[in-house]
Parts: C-alpha cells; sequence; structure tokens
C-alpha cells in the first residue's frame, strides 16, 4: 500500500474536533456553545469542506445571526502565520450559511483551517474559531488515493437516534482516514417526515429526535433548509465533516420520492403540486447546505468533474435534473433520456479527455437494476433482457462511445437502492454487445430503510458477483443492513481495491481492478 500516510492526523484531529464538536453543538439538542461570547456570531453547525482539488477547496459554515465569514489556513494545527481568506455576508437571503473558495493551496498537503464569523458592524467582535481539517489532491502518483462513498440519510422516517447514538456510520468511515467522501445523492428525504418513535416489529420502539420542520414533507423553502439542518444535529456528522472533505451529488429525495421535471403531483400531502416549484426551492437550500463548486457559478448545476491528481477523476452526475418522465420506458428512441443530450455530450467530451488512471463515474441510480416508479419505471433498466429501449439507449451510446475511444479505467459507483452488491457487465452475456466489460458497485443506505436486492435487467450483461440485502422491506438501521464502500487506489502498482463494507466497518466484498484496461 503507498497511498501517503499521515500517521499523526487523528491524534492532531482529537483536540481539534472534540473542541469543534462542544463549539459547534446546536442549541436544538439543548446545549449551548461551551466557549460561546455573548452576543457574538456563533457556527453552532460545524464545518465543512468540499470540492477539493490538488490546489483548491470550499469551506463552509453557517451562523446564528448576520455575521461576516473569516477562513484562516494553516500547515500546522497551532495556526502560526496564518493565511486569511475574508468570505461572504451571511445572511437571512442564504439562512445565514456561506462558502469560500480557497486557492492557490499546496497538493498533497493537510490543511487545517478555522472558521470564525465576525459582527459585520464591529469585525474585531468575532465568534469562538471553529476548525476542521482536509487534504489537498497529490499532484504525485506515488501517493495513492482513498475515498469512501454511500448514499440514503434519514429515509423511511428512520432519523437520529440517541439509543443507538446517532448516525454511527460516519465514525466508520472517519476511521479509515479517507481522502473524501463521495455522498452519491439521498442527503435528505425532504418527503420522509420524522416522528418521535416509531414501532418496530420486534415490539421494541425506536426514537428520533425530532424537529419542527421534519414533522411534515418539505414544501417551503424553509422547511428544505429545515431538513439539512437536521442532519447536522448528528454529532458524528459534524465531526465527519470537519475531518473528511465531500463530494455530493442529489437524486429524488432531496425534492421528493421519484420526481421528473414537469410532474404534477397527486400525493395527498402536498399543497404544492408543481414539482418544478418544488424541485427549485429544494435545489436552492442544497446549494446553501453543502459546499459545491459548479453551483457558485451563474446557472450553476450539480453535475461536474472533481480532477483528483494523476490517479483519478470523478464524474458527478445528474441522472434527476434532466431526465424524461418516468414511464414503462420501453420507446425504441429516446434523445432526451436520464441524463438530457448536454449532459451526455459533457461526460462523453471529459471521459475522452481525461488523463487520469482512474475515471469513476458517478452514477445517482443503478444502471442494470429494475427500479420501479409503480408501474414505470424509475431508473434506467424497465426488465426487457433484450435490444436497449427508453433510457438504456443513452447508457448504450456511451458505453459503444467508451469501447471505441478506448477509454481505460472507467467504474460505476452508485447507491439509491438501499442494499449493497457488486456487479460485472460482460458483453458476452447481454442483448447489446459493443461495449467492453465494467463493474459497478452499490452501497447505502447510511441510515434509512434496507430492502430486498432488486431484479437485474440482462440488456447489458450483468452478473451479481456479491450481494447483501434483508428479505422483507424497510429494515430499520437497528435490524442492520447499513452499508458504505471504500475505494483505495494504490500510488505503485495503480491497483484499484473496492472494499463493500457494513456501517461498523466489517468488510464484507473485496475487488480488485487493474489499471489501463478498456472499459475495465
Amino acid at each position: 500500500m503507498s497511498h501517503r500516510p499521515f500517521p499523526g492526523r487523528r491524534s492532531v484531529l482529537r483536540g481539534s474536533l472534540a473542541a469543534s464538536a462542544a463549539l459547534s453543538l446546536p442549541t436544538a439538542l439543548g446545549a449551548a456553545p461551551a466557549f460561546a461570547r455573548s452576543g457574538r456570531p456563533q457556527a453552532e453547525w460545524g464545518v465543512q469542506a468540499g470540492d477539493v482539488t490538488c490546489d483548491s477547496g470550499l469551506v463552509w459554515v453557517r451562523s446564528d445571526r448576520p455575521a461576516r465569514m473569516i477562513v484562516e489556513t494553516s500547515a500546522t494545527e497551532s495556526f502560526r502565520n496564518p493565511r486569511r481568506w475574508h468570505g461572504p455576508l451571511l445572511g437571512p437571503g442564504t439562512d445565514f450559511t456561506g462558502t469560500t473558495p480557497l486557492r492557490g493551496l499546496p497538493p498533497g498537503e493537510q490543511i487545517h483551517y478555522r472558521v470564525l464569523l465576525a459582527d459585520p458592524d464591529d469585525p474585531r467582535r468575532t465568534g469562538e474559531p471553529v476548525t476542521g481539517t482536509f487534504r489537498t489532491a497529490s499532484a504525485k502518483r506515488r501517493d495513492g488515493v482513498r475515498f469512501v462513498w454511500s448514499g440514503d440519510l434519514a429515509g423511511q422516517g428512520w432519523g437520529i437516534n440517541p439509543d443507538l447514538g446517532g448516525y454511527r456510520i460516519y465514525r466508520a468511515m472517519a476511521d479509515l482516514d479517507p481522502d473524501f467522501f463521495l455522498c452519491s445523492g439521498d442527503n435528505i428525504y425532504a418527503d420522509g417526515p420524522i416522528t418521535s418513535t416509531v414501532a418496530l416489529p420486534d415490539g421494541r420502539t425506536w426514537r428520533n429526535v425530532t424537529t419542527e420542520e421534519k414533522a411534515k414533507v418539505a414544501e417551503t423553502l424553509a422547511e428544505f433548509r429545515g431538513n439539512f439542518r437536521y442532519n447536522l444535529l448528528d454529532e458524528n456528522l459534524r465531526a465527519f465533516n470537519a475531518q473528511v472533505p465531500s463530494i455530493i451529488q442529489w437524486d429524488d429525495h432531496e425534492v421528493t420520492n421519484n420526481w421528473y421535471p414537469g410532474e404534477i403531483l397527486g400525493d395527498t400531502r402536498y399543497t404544492e403540486k408543481n414539482v418544478d416549484v418544488l424541485a427549485a426551492r429544494a435545489r436552492q437550500a442544497f446549494s446553501e447546505y453543502f459546499p459545491i463548486s459548479t453551483l457558485r457559478r451563474p446557472g450553476g448545476r450539480v453535475y461536474r468533474v472533481q480532477h483528483h491528481g494523476p490517479l483519478l477523476d470523478v464524474f458527478v452526475l445528474d441522472m434527476r435534473t434532466y431526465r424524461n418522465a418516468n414511464s414503462p420506458d420501453d420507446q425504441p428512441t429516446d434523445p432526451q433520456g436520464i441524463l438530457g443530450r448536454e449532459q451526455l455530450e459533457w461526460l462523453k467530451r471529459g471521459l475522452s479527455r481525461s488523463r487520469a488512471v482512474w475515471k469513476v463515474i458517478a452514477s445517482d441510480m443503478p444502471l442494470g437494476l429494475v427500479v420501479p416508479d409503480g408501474t414505470n419505471i424509475e431508473a434506467v433498466a424497465q426488465g426487457d433482457p433484450g435490444q436497449p429501449l427508453g433510457r438504456e439507449l443513452q447508457i448504450a451510446e456511451l458505453l459503444r462511445f467508451i469501447k471505441h475511444r478506448r477509454i481505460t479505467g472507467t467504474v460505476w459507483l452508485t447507491a439509491d437502492v438501499h442494499h449493497t452488491s457488486a456487479q460485472h457487465y460482460q458483453p458476452s452475456r447481454a442483448a447489446f454487445t459493443d461495449f467492453e466489460p465494467f463493474w459497478e458497485f452499490v452501497s447505502g443506505p447510511l441510515n434509512a430503510g434496507a430492502f430486498p436486492a432488486n431484479t437485474l435487467d440482462g440488456t447489458f450483461g450483468p452478473e451479481r458477483v456479491f450481494v447483501k440485502a434483508p428479505t422483507t422491506a424497510n429494515v430499520s438501521p437497528a435490524g442492520g443492513y447499513q452499508f458504505f464502500g471504500e475505494v483505495d487506489i494504490d500510488g505503485g502498482s495503480g491497483e484499484l481495491t473496492v472494499r463493500l463494507r457494513e456501517q461498523d466497518g466489517t468488510v464484507l466484498f473485496t475487488q480488485v481492478l487493474q489499471p489501463g484496461r478498456v472499459g475495465q
């Protein structure tokens, strides 16, 4: 293993993260920050970093009142001779959240940062600083890359349970000391109210931390914002955010279940039936609560590529915003598909130009697993094992492009279906054969109901090499079946190792992939 060691990182973090947790404990949990300065802005929701590259990153914070965001960075936790970055003025227009871009950072280095919130009328009056850290991507191949991925948080009514220690899975992910966390979507369940208790099948009672905004489906901007704040009540997540930078994508539950543009809801829980209205509000809250580089730009979008040094490019897809309406998905032509033409062409250009050894395609939905939406289809596959139809046509076009352009090292990562599995796609087993073999790995949920494994569609010849899933629907996190995945790229050999893990970190399945192969 040639992943670069930072042996003192976690020991260094113990003090800074403990202070960060104490300082940023939301008052909704009943405790004020330990060192609060009376009348000064406080960052009660912690800090987080995102979209980190070799020389840049974004730092996020939320204030409890109007404040000027200031970030200081240093090579050490002592913050001797810090570099200062002046960020935005935080106010009600962004729900008192803000993001500050850091540029010109040294590659492959541990960056310690602290966020100060200053009184807009008196910059000398600042709240207690909140600290975090992240590693910039290395420009040297030999240093290797390690990251984790998963999705689906607070779903099906399973929220923060103090009896179980809250979102415990974040502790296990942090213990692996990853370079970043890829969240594959469903960061919130805006359509999933959280009640104080839920009766479990075995007679026990599940207890939830509750808030007003999570008592109903989210419709207003304030309710969507409250859904994002809900997750930040969990101390495991706040500590994780302060240690591990993120790459975030979204899927349906940031808005409502199985949504598509132009949809008019029949769900009686909603007074606002126009999904486009709900999606606009959800998108604003999403952009406020996560540090995402492309959303800061005019006409900002979720899909993007994150360059992580010579070993890795991460292509983050958006299979929600540009899709056509859910249908039986059996149409013989489908120019829009699940990605939309513009995003598909962007992805093809990006893959063909990438010089990274590995191109991870972060897909918020699986390719060959049938995901139904009532009598319609929610994802790509529709269960017909024959030639591509509907949204499969767009995927077939992309797979053909990868083969004929001889693009090497593509790996698909996803979540969404609330179990973990590994599928290998092979032309010799497929109805559509004009592609090179590749792997798709599924993980999640982080903290949501677990569900049985979905049916496979034979169009692209998937073989399920591994799966762990319950036999009954909506198993609570108390029953297990909560998962995350780890990807470790060795800087010497270039090998990519995928490990599918349970919530405590136990390895369930391992697959080693060799570099330099078309497809994979």
